[in-house]
C-alpha cells in the first residue's frame, strides 16, 4: 500500500506551536464532513474516494479502450483543473519520454493538451505534428464557454470533421462536462457525443480523481483502481480530528504558523522531473484555494537540482520571506552506476562505483542543510516510491491540506473571484456582447 510521511524537524516549528491549533482542527474537521454531502457546498471531493459512481468509473474504462484502440493521439483540451492534474497523473507515472517513444514501446496513444494558451503558434505546431495519426478528443469544461477550451475545441472538432466526416469524428470526441446545463452539454446533447459528469460539488482544482482527470489517464495506461485506491486509503488516514495524529492537518497546521511568521512564499521542490506537473497542478491548488482577500501563501516550484544553478542563490540568500516543502521520493524506479576511468579528467572518480540515486540524495541533503542554515526552513514529504497508489494519496492529501489551510486563514479555499477580472477586461477589448460598459 503507498506510504507517505511528513517530517517538520528541519522547519523550526515545535510540536507546541502545532498543536496550539488542535481545538480549531477540530471544529473544521467536524463542519467539513458535516457539509460533505451538501449538493451546495464544494466538499464532493472529501469522500469522492469511497463513493465515486462504479458504473461511470467501469464507462472510463471501456473508453478508454477504444481511445487506445483507434487512435495515435488523444487530445485533452481544458485549462487549469480541467488538465493539469491529469498531466501531473500522466507524468509522474509513464516514461519521461512517453509522447516521444515509438508506439510499440509506448503501447499506448499519445497524451497532448491543447486550450490551456491562446497561441497560435502552439495550436499549428500540434496540428502539424497529428495531422497524418488517427486522434480522438477529450474536451473538458463545466460550462463550454471558458474562452481559451472553446476556442481550441472549435478549432479540433472542425479538424476531426474535416478528416473524418461528421458522423465518425461524433465517434471521436470525449465531453466531460456539466449534468444538466451548459453550452457544451447541449452541444454534447445535439451531436451525439460520448458525455462524462463534472460533480456540481467539486470544484475544477479537486477534480482530478473524477472523469476530469480519470479518462485521460487511463488512456495513457494507468492503472486508476489503484489510483483511487491509494486516494481512499488517505481518505480514511486523514479522517481523524486530532491533530496530534494527522500529518495533513499538521501539514495545514505548519504553513498557517510559518505564514504567521512573515513566511509569505512556500517553494515546493522536487528531486525528480517527473514531478514537473505535480508542481503545476499544486501551484494552482493553493495559489486559486488561497490567494483572497489580500491574504495566502504564494505557491512557487523547483526542480532540483535544476534550479539550485538559477534560483538557488536567491533561496540561499535573498529575501527571508520563504519556507520549502521537499517532496521527495525514497526508491526511485530505476539507477545508474557511475564508472571508474583512468584518466579521470573531469575529476569524478571519486564516485565511481557510486549510483546516480545516491549521488541526487546527498545533494538534496546538502541543500536542504545550505537552506535551512540560511533561514528558511524545510518540511520533508517523503513517498516510497512513484506508483498508481502512492500518488492517489499524495493527491488526497494536498486537497485536503489545502482546505484545511484555507479555511485556517479565514478565506473561502473552493471561489475564485480574481479570475473573472481578467476575463471581463479580456471580454471588454474584444468588443463580446453585454461587456463594453462593464467596469
Amino acid at each position: 500500500m503507498s506510504n507517505i510521511s511528513i517530517d517538520f524537524r528541519k522547519s523550526k516549528i515545535t510540536g507546541k506551536e502545532i498543536m496550539v491549533y488542535s481545538d480549531e482542527i477540530k471544529k473544521i474537521h467536524m463542519m467539513m464532513n458535516k457539509k460533505a454531502n451538501d449538493k451546495k457546498e464544494f466538499l464532493g471531493w472529501l469522500n469522492w474516494p469511497s463513493k465515486y459512481g462504479k458504473r461511470e468509473f467501469e464507462k472510463i474504462k471501456k473508453c478508454a479502450k477504444r481511445i487506445q484502440d483507434n487512435s495515435d493521439v488523444l487530445v485533452v483540451i481544458g485549462i487549469g483543473g480541467s488538465y493539469l492534474g491529469a498531466r501531473a497523473v500522466i507524468e509522474s507515472l509513464t516514461n519521461s519520454f512517453y509522447n516521444l517513444q515509438d508506439k510499440t514501446e509506448r503501447k499506448f496513444p499519445q497524451i497532448l493538451y491543447v486550450g490551456n494558451n491562446l497561441s497560435s503558434t502552439y495550436i499549428n505546431d500540434m496540428i502539424e505534428l497529428i495531422q497524418d495519426k488517427n486522434i480522438s478528443v477529450n474536451v473538458i469544461s463545466k460550462s463550454g464557454t471558458t474562452t481559451e477550451p472553446a476556442i481550441a475545441f472549435r478549432i479540433f472538432r472542425n479538424l476531426l470533421e474535416d478528416k473524418y466526416g461528421i458522423k465518425e469524428a461524433q465517434k471521436r470526441i470525449y465531453v466531460t462536462t456539466d449534468q444538466n446545463k451548459g453550452a457544451l452539454k447541449q452541444l454534447a446533447d445535439e451531436e451525439g457525443y460520448e458525455t462524462f459528469v463534472i460533480p456540481d460539488n467539486i470544484g475544477g482544482r479537486y477534480s482530478v480523481l473524477t472523469p476530469v482527470g480519470l479518462l485521460p489517464i487511463a488512456v495513457a495506461g494507468i492503472n486508476i483502481d489503484k489510483l483511487m485506491s491509494g486516494a481512499q486509503f488517505a481518505e480514511e488516514k486523514y479522517n481523524d480530528s486530532e491533530l496530534k495524529y494527522n500529518d495533513c492537518y499538521k501539514y495545514a497546521v505548519a504553513r498557517n504558523v510559518l505564514y504567521k511568521n512573515n513566511k509569505n512564499i512556500e517553494i515546493l521542490a522536487c528531486y525528480n522531473p517527473k514531478l514537473h506537473y505535480m508542481i503545476e497542478w499544486w501551484k494552482q491548488l493553493f495559489g486559486e484555494s488561497e490567494g483572497k482577500e489580500h491574504k495566502g501563501i504564494f505557491p512557487a516550484g523547483v526542480e532540483f537540482t535544476t534550479d539550485l544553478h538559477s534560483l538557488g542563490q536567491y533561496i540561499q540568500e535573498g529575501q527571508r520571506i520563504l519556507f520549502e516543502t521537499v517532496l521527495y521520493v525514497a526508491k526511485e524506479s530505476s539507477d545508474i552506476t557511475i564508472n571508474y576511468e583512468e584518466d579521470n579528467l573531469d575529476g569524478l572518480n571519486y564516485l565511481a562505483d557510486k549510483t546516480l540515486n545516491y549521488v541526487n540524495k546527498k545533494a538534496m541533503q546538502g541543500t536542504v542543510a545550505a537552506h535551512v542554515a540560511g533561514e528558511v526552513p524545510n518540511i520533508f514529504i517523503k513517498m516510497d516510491k512513484l506508483d498508481e497508489e502512492t500518488i492517489g494519496h499524495l493527491i488526497y492529501f494536498f486537497e485536503k491540506a489545502c482546505a484545511v489551510s484555507g479555511l485556517l486563514l479565514g478565506v473561502n479555499p473552493f471561489n475564485q473571484p480574481g479570475v473573472e477580472k481578467y476575463k471581463t477586461n479580456m471580454f471588454k477589448l474584444l468588443d463580446k456582447p453585454g461587456y463594453q460598459d462593464k467596469k
